[in-house]
């Protein structure tokens, strides 16, 4: 045996212990996690009782005291939920240990308990993620098995094999629940591939350059939305315009699912972010397709006469949006060539 075929196997043997070790450390913060919540939430539970206006004034005081001692994770919303996910499954032994939080948290939206506990084994048992969940709720999983003859369900089954694998443990642990729980710092890179990080990197920059009055305000700017976690690329603020403009990057064809996107994004800045002074949010979505690029701006409806004039002027124009994608892409793909050479 070589050198380099006793090396590779060396390697190989690290490896696998580390992912192994990875997947232990992600089931033990994981059951840990789901246990700690669902006795915070009987403790809240049973402290509240019928109280509806005590039961408010608890997950204020509660929510501030454990954020300022232990960090993100406990808003008030949370806390609802937890105590929600304890009158849900209040027996704690038939919690399943290979469901995270964010299972649960899907789970819970589930009224109909049979519906409910048909996916929760389901899951369990298929090792589904969570996005692999989800979808299965959304496309009436379920309902189109009961409706399916004995002799079809398997190929209704099949279909789950078509999305994608669980998330190893390396993705999983930087979830935010779990970056919350832990108290960690959350690694916004890790949510862009390696191309759409680059881009966004130097879009950053061409903006600060090019566009007139930017001022870079986020990038992988996370909000929360009952639970659900989304993350715009970047956010600026424009102080002719006095007013926020946020940016989602695509790197494929724009489809009718990324206008509803950023029209939500443009949404919550207006409901949540913008102080009455501030003129309506713009919405930018750039799709970074080499062969169809495309540039959209999106602002809410009763705002389109305010800044028809008024952005073209302070805005790079779609053409200069376009060329720099173009030339940055064709820079990142020669470069990723060459060290594949």
């Amino acid at each position: 045996m070589g050198n380099n075929e006793n090396n590779l196997n060396i390697y190989q043997n690290i490896r696998q212990t580390l992912v192994q070790a990875r997947t232990k450390v992600y089931t033990t913060i994981n059951a840990t996690m789901v246990e700690t919540y669902w006795e915070i939430g009987r403790q809240i539970a049973e402290a509240q009782g019928e109280r509806t206006e005590y039961g408010k004034q608890l997950l204020k005081y509660l929510s501030e005291q454990l954020t300022a001692e232990f960090g993100k994770g406990f808003t008030e919303r949370n806390l609802r939920a937890m105590r929600q996910f304890f009158l849900t499954f209040p027996i704690r032994h038939t919690l399943c240990a290979e469901l995270s939080w964010s299972h649960y948290r899907l789970l819970m939206k589930i009224d109909d308990i049979k519906r409910r506990d048909f996916y929760m084994t389901e899951c369990a048992e298929s090792n589904w993620s969570v996005r692999q969940l989800e979808r299965q709720i959304n496309s009436f999983f379920y309902e189109r098995l009961l409706a399916t003859k004995k002799s079809g369900r398997e190929s209704v089954k099949k279909e789950i094999q078509t999305l994608e694998p669980k998330s190893d443990p390396g993705y999983i642990l930087k979830d935010p629940y779990i970056l919350e729980f832990l108290d960690i710092k959350e690694n916004k890179n890790y949510h862009e591939s390696e191309l759409e990080q680059a881009l966004i990197d130097n879009l950053q920059e061409f903006l600060l350059e090019l566009g007139k009055g930017f001022s870079f305000v986020s990038r992988q700017k996370r909000i929360t939305i009952d639970g659900d976690h989304y993350y715009i690329d970047l956010v600026f603020y424009n102080y002719i315009l006095k007013c926020f403009v946020v940016i989602d990057l695509k790197t494929g064809k724009l489809t009718y699912q990324d206008v509803g996107q950023i029209d939500f994004y443009v949404r919550y800045f207006e409901d949540n972010v913008k102080m009455q002074e501030d003129n309506p949010t713009i919405g930018i979505i750039l799709c970074a397709d080499k062969n169809d690029t495309m540039v959209k701006y999106s602002v809410l409806a009763d705002s389109e006469r305010l800044f028809a004039s008024k952005y073209k002027l302070y805005l790079p124009t779609e053409e200069e949006l376009r060329r720099e994608l173009e030339r940055e892409r064709d820079i990142l793909e020669r470069r990723k060539r060459g060290d594949a050479e």
